[in-house]
């Protein structure tokens, strides 16, 4: 077993499902490939959060992408965070920047973006996109998606 995962509390054990927003859930662990970059993908189908004003639930498929520096997050944690947005009201753009802050905090990862691909209500889609980078060449890169980002969805 490896001893660099002891601090993964959640991973392994049983675990209740969040009733509300808590990102001292998240649990990262160390990247044993630091030397190159490589993409890490999660999309959560199944993203569900209230809106703030009416509490009716939001629906979204939410693409978390990162090429990760030291750290990664660990799968189930991300997934009971995401879990506890289910009975959080904000809207979709504030939503998308939360988790975005969440993750670059516990991760201070090389580049990440956050894209929610939220369904239609009242006639209109809302498809927030946030994203940034560490450096010169991150930060070239977060540019160069972000403006390619227009009108297509990552």
């Amino acid at each position: 077993m490896r001893n660099d995962l002891d601090g993964l509390s959640l991973l392994g054990n049983a675990a209740r499902v969040p009733c509300s927003y808590d990102p001292s859930l998240l649990e990262a662990f160390a990247n044993r490939h630091q030397e190159r970059d490589y993409w890490v993908t999660f999309t959560c189908p199944e993203f569900t959060t209230l809106c703030p004003k009416t509490g009716q639930p939001d629906f979204a498929t939410l693409t978390i992408r990162y090429i990760p520096a030291k750290r990664l997050v660990e799968s189930k944690s991300l997934k009971l965070y995401l879990f506890g947005f289910r009975n959080h009201g904000d809207f979709h753009e504030d939503v998308v920047n939360v988790v975005y802050d969440d993750l670059v905090k516990l991760l201070k990862p090389r580049y990440m973006e956050v894209f929610g691909k939220f369904a239609a209500r009242g006639g209109i889609t809302i498809d927030p996109f946030v994203n940034g980078g560490v450096g010169a060449k991150y930060r070239r890169l977060a540019a160069q998606r972000f403006a390619a980002w227009q009108g297509v969805r990552p």
